[in-house]
């Protein structure tokens, strides 16, 4: 027999479903990624109509049944509003839905990615945030969290925990000044090391209070153009729309 639950997530994806229903993927804390069916979501009059739409975050009531949850209520405390006015901001924020979607799984430990996730869009509507480096930063801790992220505080091959000047992308991580020369890496500057070291072991709520040159940011941009080839085998919707025109750096 079925039971009301109640969960703390964030819708990252709606799909009409017949007339007047709606299909929405929610990445919650406590259960992971969820498929919900909200019943009537779509009339105009609905109380789940604002609540159904993607980057709403708050309290979901659902009744869980044999093989899906139904939503019967929606307590939302953030809906992201604010990206809707930038459109910059809106294709990497529907971005980084799609990486929650994509790495996420049902019934896994996913507070981490949630909070990534939320940490990450509160950035974007930030004016004093550089948008490049937002993405940067949640693609290199998204990937930390999903277990693909670069080891960044030890040469990969001697174990050294000094000079280490070289990046490798096929490797996945640091080497130091000496075994650099022996495998395919890249010299990357210290700032930029400190950075990488800083974005995957910092806690999330202080991930977005720093910045960078242009110079780092220009080398951050490269390594994770890579590194994103080497280790996400995915086409993202809303990252090729950005791809294929859109300037989303904020002046």
């Amino acid at each position: 027999m079925g039971q009301s639950v109640t969960l703390t997530g964030m819708v990252l994806t709606a799909m009409p479903i017949g007339e007047y229903d709606k299909r929405i993927t929610i990445l919650t804390k406590e259960r992971g990624k969820i498929t919900v069916f909200a019943r009537g979501a779509r009339r105009p009059n609905s109380q789940l109509l604002a609540g159904t739409n993607p980057f709403s975050f708050g309290n979901f009531e659902l009744f869980e049944g044999k093989s899906a949850y139904n939503l019967s209520r929606a307590s939302i405390q953030n809906y992201f509003r604010s990206l809707t006015m930038d459109l910059d901001a809106a294709y990497l924020g529907f971005y980084f839905l799609e990486f929650a979607e994509y790495f996420c799984q049902e019934n896994n430990d996913e507070k981490e990615m949630l909070k990534l996730l939320y940490q990450s869009l509160r950035a974007l509507e930030s004016p004093a945030l550089d948008n490049r480096l937002v993405k940067l930063v949640f693609e290199l801790r998204g990937l930390t969290i999903n277990g693909e992220g670069p080891s960044m505080f030890s040469c990969l091959h001697c174990r050294k925990k000094e000079e280490l000047e070289f990046f490798s992308v096929k490797r996945g991580g640091m080497f130091c000044a000496s075994c650099g020369k022996l495998v395919p890496a890249r010299r990357i500057l210290e700032s930029t090391r400190y950075t990488m070291q800083y974005i995957v072991s910092v806690d999330i709520a202080k991930l977005y209070s720093f910045a960078v040159s242009e110079e780092v940011l220009g080398e951050l941009e490269g390594i994770m153009q890579e590194y994103g080839k080497q280790y996400i085998h995915h086409e993202f919707k809303a990252l090729k729309t950005m791809e294929e025109g859109a300037d989303f750096s904020k002046p």
